[in-house]
């Protein structure tokens, strides 16, 4: 457990600065009265060998229950908490009147104490902030409750979930796997969908409805214009007018990375495209892509936290992405400088991402586990896998050896018409893909050969051969001779008419022998007519260096009505996809503390023994105090005192430093509520408020700023605060309640330390 407990040092000091009202008050309730003159030092030498008795850290061991476990290994695993975060953590589960009276009570029972951060090497805490850290005093106790995350993070088999799913009623088969929401294939069959319309998007912006609709049939489990929008972030297709296409560079290197690496990218950019449209694609460039590869890198990061043999309620995975965040710096801790401070990842949105992706798959009764596009990298799942193995084992034959057939990964249902198996690789898909029509995704993905698809082909430079042998080798060279013969067919009248667009260099008679050498030569793509070339430079910049270079100092620049290129700009400028897993290498990311072991079975209810035994404990307290004469308050505190288990030992009970403290009402005790609400205006403390209204209970947090006369009836005037940051959450206005119609007044009690 290093690095879980701090030094005893340091809790010593924690201690010794706190204010000496609170001290001593700490010291009398483990010890009673204190003989003066008080010593701090020798106090707290005192307090370390009371702490270190086996008794006593056999009774603080028995008395930790199952909540207590749960905070206790929160603080652990999110590394010295300030009091805000673990309030996040515990979200949905506790509130914050709750968590903070178990807080109060932890320490009061010498179980964590708070401390200022300082320098650490244990996350990107906030300098100067309260922190929550375990009592290293009783590291021997705590230790095995810090290092116990089921409580925390709690999970279940898979055969649990799917009886859990029966059992609430679902017919559905909870055992099966359903098909991916998105692969390679459906990858593929998108950005072959796209090109193929002219008119993609509406005057007024969005998709056209046209476009929507045959994509909805063509598609019926994906949501075509949130994945249109994350293929547009990540650059791998881009605007050309009213349409789209696809950027050949950036899916070169899209191909080379891995099937759930390609999956985990396709999330990140779906999430950052539907939730960060205000940031410029242009201005904001480098934010952007540094936000997708971050984003990129915590999920894979996430998704290797996932057993896929076990299913989480969707409450276990908020934290694991809540301790992620914190202890990385979130996906926006990389070039800090250069992103806008926009908040933190939405997980809901997130999650609602993995689960469209295939990475995660939810149970019918809302549990979460791995999906098929999770296991997408291993060998049985992994399309390129398929393709290396075809690849040995061409290898293996023309070295001469016995070498079977390559598994084929495509049909021809027709003599047009193929249908591609789910283990084609990407590559494969792609190229498919960009000379074929896709016409259906539903139980197969079924693609299309036509004149207009082999012509979008032709353009993207595959020629009537390298298509063949294509679907050849996809097929075990089960084509039809027909469809060779009209590939060919359809490339003799491709050639016969011709129209260019890109740089085009024209050369007088006396000036054509500067075409025949360097540095020209190597950029000419084709001689269009005597004297007139088309130049594979990507920019005229570069045309002209490479005449300069040639000796030619003067020639003409003629330009005809340049488009808005600032979307391709925008898209070219985007870097290579390295493989998330390598990305969180390259930054640093603080991944090596974020570790969360496999937990152990999930525990339903209290072990009982344990309960027993604490009860027991209570009761032998209970019947000492019995025989104690002292005064009704003071026995109505000492009593509190063992129900919030702060009794240790039969001496604190006998020999008690006692100061009373009513810290709630309720109902008809006008002066009870009445006494505490003036207590609370004279220490500025925080308040919960309860009171009747129609619709049901109402609930505020607020400080206190006066008591008012309406008539015969007391008015409270409450400042209402979020409880987390005590901040205004109505500034100038303020809360008034009639004293007489509060059901429940009660003064938050500040802890120990004072905060």
């Amino acid at each position: 457990m290093s690095g879980t407990f701090r030094s005893i040092d340091e809790w010593k000091s924690a201690l010794m600065t706190l204010p000496d009202g609170s001290f001593f008050e700490l010291m009398r309730s483990a010890f009673g009265n204190i003989k003066t003159p008080f010593n701090k030092q020798r106090l707290m030498e005192d307090l370390s060998a009371f702490l270190s008795r086996d008794e006593i850290r056999k009774t603080i061991s028995l008395y930790i229950d199952e909540t207590d476990a749960r905070v206790i290994a929160a603080i652990a695993a999110l590394h010295k908490p300030a009091p805000g975060e673990l309030e996040s953590f515990f979200a949905g589960e506790l509130n914050y009147a709750d968590l903070h009276d178990i807080l109060l009570n932890l320490e009061e029972r010498f179980i964590l104490y708070r401390f200022r951060d300082g320098p650490t090497d244990n996350g990107p805490l906030v300098r100067g902030l309260a922190c929550l850290a375990l009592n290293p005093a009783l590291e021997p106790v705590l230790a095995p409750f810090a290092a116990d995350l089921s409580g925390i993070f709690p999970s279940v088999s898979l055969k649990e979930a799917a009886a859990m799913a029966t059992t609430a009623g679902s017919t559905a088969n909870t055992g099966a796997v359903p098909p991916p929401a998105l692969d390679d294939r459906l990858l593929a069959a998108i950005i072959s969908f796209i090109p193929g319309e002219a008119l993609f998007f509406k005057n007024e912006g969005g998709i056209r409805k046209k476009v929507l609709d045959s994509g909805g049939q063509l598609f019926p489990a994906l949501d075509l214009e949130l994945i249109t929008g994350g293929l547009l972030t990540l650059g791998l297709i881009r605007q050309e007018g009213d349409g789209l296409a696809p950027d050949e560079s950036k899916l070169a290197a899209f191909k080379d990375l891995r099937p759930r690496d390609r999956l985990v990218y396709c999330v990140a950019g779906i999430y950052c495209g539907a939730n960060e449209s205000e940031e410029s694609p242009v201005a904001g460039f480098h934010a952007l892509r540094s936000r997708i590869r971050t984003l990129a890198a915590l999920i894979d990061h996430f998704l290797n936290l996932i057993d896929p043999e076990r299913a989480y309620p969707a409450q276990t995975l908020s934290r694991y992405w809540n301790i992620l965040e914190r202890e990385t710096g979130g996906a926006r801790g990389i070039e800090a400088a250069a992103i806008p401070a926009a908040g933190r990842v939405y997980f809901d949105r997130l999650l609602e991402g993995l689960e469209k992706s295939g990475l995660l798959r939810q149970f019918p009764g809302g549990y979460w586990t791995a999906g098929p596009g999770y296991t997408a990298n291993s060998n049985t799942a992994d399309g390129n896998s398929i393709a290396a193995k075809n690849n040995s084992i061409a290898a293996n034959g023309a070295a001469g050896g016995a070498a079977a057939a390559p598994a084929p990964v495509l049909a021809m249902d027709t003599s047009f018409s193929c249908i591609i198996y789910p283990g084609i690789s990407f590559a494969d898909a792609l190229a498919l893909g960009s000379f074929a029509i896709v016409r259906e995704t539903g139980a197969a993905v079924r693609f299309e050969l036509t004149r207009e698809s082999a012509v979008r082909g032709f353009d993207r430079g595959f020629t009537a051969a390298a298509m063949g042998d294509l679907l050849k080798r996809l097929s075990g060279n089960r084509i039809e001779e027909l469809l060779i013969w009209t590939l060919k067919d359809w490339e003799k009248r491709y050639e016969e008419v011709s129209l260019y667009e890109g740089i085009v260099l024209s050369l007088s008679a006396d000036r054509r022998y500067l075409a025949e050498a360097e540095p020209l030569a190597s950029l000419i793509l084709r001689t269009i007519a005597p004297g007139v070339y088309l130049l594979s430079a990507p920019e005229t910049k570069d045309a002209a260096e490479a005449l300069r270079k040639a000796g030619v100092d003067i020639f003409a620049r003629h330009r005809w009505q340049p488009g808005n290129s600032s979307n391709r700009e925008a898209a070219d400028r985007y870097s290579l996809y390295p493989s998330p897993a390598s990305l969180a290498r390259y930054y640093h990311y603080g991944f090596g503390t974020v570790q969360f072991p496999s937990p152990p079975p999930r525990r339903d209810a209290p072990d009982p023994a344990i309960s027993a035994q604490r009860e027991s404990l209570k009761e032998q307290f209970r019947l000492i105090l019995d025989k104690i004469q002292i005064p009704k308050t003071e026995r109505d505190e000492l009593s509190a005192r063992i129900e919030r288990r702060l009794v240790l030992s039969e001496a604190q009970l006998s020999g008690a430093s006692i100061r009373y403290e009513k810290l709630e009402a309720r109902g008809l005790d006008y002066v009870g509520k009445a006494s505490i609400a003036k207590q609370a205006i004279a220490s500025k403390s925080l308040v919960e408020v309860k009171w009747p209204q129609a619709g049901g209970m109402q609930q505020c947090f607020g400080i206190p700023l006066a008591m008012e006369k309406s008539g015969s009836e007391s008015v409270l005037v409450i400042n209402p605060v979020s409880p987390m940051d005590q901040e205004d959450t109505s500034p100038g206005e303020p809360l008034r309640l009639a004293l007489g119609k509060i059901s429940l007044l009660r003064r938050i009690k500040k802890s120990i330390f004072g905060e």
